[in-house]
């Protein structure tokens, strides 16, 4: 559990140890030890407060460290710990944030940790980096040497190992270290990531006893080796100045804090509405075709009458393409529940519509209204049924703004708001589309509505 801020104290500790006194649970030769043996005179080193100090673990035999350690401690899954890690530190900035984590989780979570060093947030990475999947029997990892024999690969790995040093470098990191679990000024270097402000990450190349190393005949020795093998080169290779990410955001915020991210806006009550109780509407359209724009008009005129509104929208993620459909709810107290099961009114824009309303339709009553342009066919439903037709108005903005016209055309016959409402609401809209809105609601107003057959046989 992380300490909340009233608990952390302000000043350093004099803590001897920040083990505790539970024995590490690693095979015999594991170089996980040695490297949590360093952490904890590394935090001696500094001072800092136990409660203070957050480790957050991920997956792997790594995974199993913060339970050896008297300070706070966050138990992550499969590469997201630099992730909880960030959010621990952007929520309380005074706590000392340390990762631990094994190649394995490092691989998993690539994205998440090229994020931390581009963000450059004040965090802590060990990687316990031991070339392969040590808890689930040895298989290949990202940093798997070539050559390197696993579980999941007997013949060796053929592929190129991930330079960790190279990639938080390069991708905004303030500092990374390369070293070994018998780096006799491991202590040392991981106190220096630690104090260093910004990003840090330290590669610990250590050995896996139960898998790696006798299946790759590796050890102390051959660890330099392999290093140079590759052309890694050790110790500290870079350290930088970039700001600290959450010291940066905070500052770059700092005039705006406690502000609402967007200016609320009144909106005057002008006209009045004969709505008693609720009233739900939906409109089904094509994705593309204003639907989503018609309907939140429709909202704001409402809103303009003292009306409580919600609106609901659904779209695929497609966007310009397939279906639109906002489901309105209007009542003269507030909403408590947003969305619609049965509309009162639907007015059906398009095929794309049809087809995603099918619900809508079986749930209507014959006191239910739907309304629709041509095209469409008998509507399989109980409710009542009406045709109308923009594009068959005299202007041109029935056929270019259809859902606006065919809704000014609903609300005249349903009489909840008065037109004036929809054309004020129209006004104060995005100015480059308000006369062309003032044009379709006109268009509609005057707009004929036919009642039509409707195939309600057809729902049994």
């Amino acid at each position: 559990m992380i300490a909340s801020k009233p608990a952390l104290p302000s000043g350093p500790s004099e803590a001897v140890a920040y083990r505790n006194e539970r024995a590490y649970p690693f095979c015999p030769g594991c170089g996980h030890g040695p490297v949590l043996d360093a952490l904890d005179r590394a935090l001696v080193r500094l001072g800092r407060d136990p409660s203070a100090v957050v480790l957050v673990s991920d997956i792997g035999c790594s995974g199993l460290s913060d339970q050896y350690f008297e300070t706070s401690a966050f138990h992550g899954l499969h590469g997201r710990s630099i992730t909880y890690a960030t959010g621990i530190k952007l929520a309380q900035p005074e706590l000392e944030v340390i990762v631990i984590m094994g190649d394995g989780g490092t691989g998993i979570g690539g994205a998440h940790l090229l994020a931390a060093a581009r963000r450059n947030i004040g965090i802590t990475v060990l990687v316990l980096n031991n070339f392969n999947f040590g808890m689930t029997g040895g298989q290949q990892s990202a940093t798997t040497p070539p050559g390197g024999m696993t579980a999941s690969g007997s013949w060796g790995n053929l592929e190129r190992p991930l330079d960790l040093c190279a990639t938080v470098a390069v991708n905004g990191a303030n500092l990374a270290y390369r070293g070994s679990s018998f780096d006799a000024d491991l202590d040392a270097r991981i106190a220096e990531a630690i104090d260093w402000p910004g990003f840090a990450l330290l590669d610990i190349w250590d050995l896996c006893t139960a898998y790696f190393v006798p299946r790759n005949h590796l050890g102390r020795g051959s660890l330099d080796a392999m290093r140079d093998a590759l052309g890694f080169e050790a110790g500290l290779l870079h350290q930088g100045q970039r700001p600290e990410y959450g010291a940066a955001y905070r500052s770059a915020v700092a005039d705006r804090r406690g502000q609402p991210l967007r200016e609320a806006v009144a909106v005057e009550t002008a006209f009045t509405s004969r709505l008693a109780g609720r009233f739900r509407i939906v409109l089904a359209g094509a994705a593309g075709a204003r639907v989503r724009s018609a309907a939140s008009l429709l909202g704001q005129a409402a809103m303009r009458c003292g009306i409580w509104v919600s609106q609901r929208d659904d779209f695929p993620i497609t966007v310009k393409t397939g279906h639109s459909v906002s489901e309105l709810v209007l009542c003269d107290r507030p909403v408590e529940i947003a969305g619609v099961e049965r509309p009162d009114a639907l007015l059906l824009l398009g095929p794309e519509g049809l087809a995603a309303s099918g619900a809508y339709l079986r749930a209507m009553r014959p006191e239910d209204r739907v309304y629709s342009l041509p095209g469409l066919g008998s509507i399989p439903t109980r409710a009542r049924c009406w045709g109308l037709d923009p594009a068959s108005a005299p202007e041109s903005a029935g056929r270019r703004h259809p859902a606006l016209a065919a809704l000014a055309a609903l609300v005249r016959e349903l009489d909840l708001v008065p037109l004036e409402a929809l054309e004020a609401a129209a006004r104060m809209a995005d100015p480059r589309y308000a006369d062309a809105n003032l044009r379709a609601i006109q268009v509609g107003a005057s707009l004929p509505v036919v009642e039509q057959l409707a195939e309600a046989d057809e729902l049994g």
